[in-house]
């Protein structure tokens, strides 16, 4: 395999992006409409874009309004919206007439995919190997390989840069007590994130388990019980948590997912954010309502024959073991953690609806890892602009999107703070505003202005003031 001819070092890039997930492709949209000013590429290893393709379960919708796709809330008269995409499909009258502010997740995805395939800095069948500071050069050096249509390696690159977008978003969690079966061959242990794939084999099992109480395992569980025959469907439903709980959507709560929160939450101390953030789960890992509304329904519509459907839902359970049983059977080993009672369940599938982990950057970073600080936990810091703190004899930025929720809070994964990041990203990089953005995005004050603090407070009017009385 030969290296190709390096990248002229006259020209290098003003800005690689690695991974074109929603979030990067959001930043590769808007660099699009910097014109004549921003050299700018992105590599991705797969073949084209897809947006968690085991889960666009027929009906499911985004958990944000249409408005948060990638442009929208920092450039509205992009080209690059959602509305424009419509357009472009001679969609909009339908969508207008459909009345929908939350679309469905396989219309994200297609809108996506059409952006991808219209800007021509996007170049999938890279896998990004390696970054380096070239301090000679003042550049990164990014090393890559590219892939041929079945993902053999066909022949390495070399880019050059004077700044880096991190986006290689999550992967799949799985718990320790069921990786060895969820790695193994024969029985069905599988991640959500998979769920598609496996459905028509999963639907054939005579017992099915879902492991996970958050959105995605409501979403497989409603979808299992829908395809079972009443009276047999046969469905355990498991989750840690205490109950199936609601996700919180109430208007003054969603104001944890604007930029005046993230300023807040990075502003304050890392022992305090590291504290606050397990607190917040509610924010985004609940259910919600219309989901946890269609479960009941579907229960219930299974009752009107007389009998209860044989669907068990359990939270307050662990799972402390796993095996086979035989060669097509498996084992789980429960807890329930107020009860302190034990016992066992057979099960012919298991789903595991247990989320994602943000990708470790080491690997792919580990060229730049002498230069970056920490934080005393030994995670990367990462500065109000989205950079990760580097030595200052490193004059180019590394941007991460969606691998700082540390320092960030609640919001770092949500899509509707996608443009606002990019923008901010942008403005940022290019040091001047092309996308101005607004100062204030919430009604709620989320601390004390110090500067309040010392001001003595004014009297009601009609009182006379405590010192004059005494």
């Amino acid at each position: 395999m030969t290296p190709q001819p390096p990248t002229d070092l006259d020209q290098p890039h003003d800005l690689v992006g690695i991974g074109i997930g929603p979030f990067n492709l959001s930043l590769a949209a808007l660099a699009d409409g910097i014109h004549g000013r921003l050299a700018a590429t992105f590599y991705d290893q797969r073949p084209a874009f897809h947006w968690h393709p085991g889960l666009l379960i027929d009906g499911t919708t985004l958990q944000v309004p249409f408005l948060a796709d990638l442009v929208t809330l920092a450039d509205p008269a992009s080209p690059w919206t959602f509305l424009n995409y419509l357009k472009a499909r001679d969609r909009l009258f339908p969508f207008y007439f459909a009345e929908r502010f939350h679309i469905q997740r396989a219309e994200y995805d297609a809108y996506c995919r059409w952006v991808s395939e219209q800007l021509p800095a996007l170049h999938f069948g890279h896998q990004v190997d390696a970054v380096r500071w070239n301090p000679e050069r003042d550049l990164f050096e990014v090393d890559f390989t590219q892939l041929d249509p079945a993902g053999e390696a066909e022949a390495l690159g070399r880019a050059y840069t004077r700044h880096i977008a991190l986006g290689i978003g999550t992967e799949p969690y799985v718990p320790d007590a069921l990786k060895p079966l969820a790695e193994a061959s024969g029985v069905p242990v599988i991640h959500s994130a998979d769920y598609l794939d496996h459905r028509e084999r999963l639907l054939a099992a005579e017992h099915i388990t879902v492991i996970g109480s958050g959105q995605s395992g409501a979403e497989i569980f409603l979808d299992l019980l829908r395809a079972r025959p009443t009276g047999a469907e046969k469905i355990h439903w498991l989750a840690r948590s205490e109950a199936f709980t609601p996700m919180e959507y109430s208007k003054l709560g969603l104001e944890h997912f604007t930029p005046d929160y993230t300023r807040y939450f990075h502003a304050l101390p890392e022992h305090v954010r590291d504290d606050l953030v397990p607190r917040q789960w509610q924010l985004h890992k609940g259910i919600d309502h219309d989901t946890i509304t269609a479960i009941h329904d579907e229960l219930y519509r299974r009752t009107l024959g007389g009998g209860w459907p044989e669907a068990v839902l359990t939270p307050g359970v662990t799972v402390r073991t796993a095996g086979r049983v035989a060669t097509t059977k498996i084992e789980l080993h429960l807890e329930h953690t107020r009860q302190a009672t034990r016992t066992r369940l057979t099960t012919d599938a298991v789903i595991l609806a247990t989320g994602y982990r943000e990708r470790p950057l080491d690997r792919i970073l580990a060229g730049v890892d002498p230069y970056m600080r920490r934080d005393a936990s030994g995670r990367p810091r990462v500065d109000e602009h989205h950079r990760l703190v580097l030595d200052p004899g490193v004059t180019g930025s590394v941007y991460v999107q969606n691998a700082e929720r540390h320092s960030h809070g609640v919001g770092a994964p949500d899509l509707g703070l996608a443009a606002w990041r990019s923008a901010t990203i942008l403005n940022h990089l290019t040091g001047g505003n092309p996308y101005p953005l607004p100062r204030r995005t919430a009604f709620t004050s989320f601390g004390l202005d110090p500067q309040d603090q010392t001001r003595p407070m004014p009297a009601p009017r009609g009182l006379v003031p405590l010192t004059e009385v005494l």
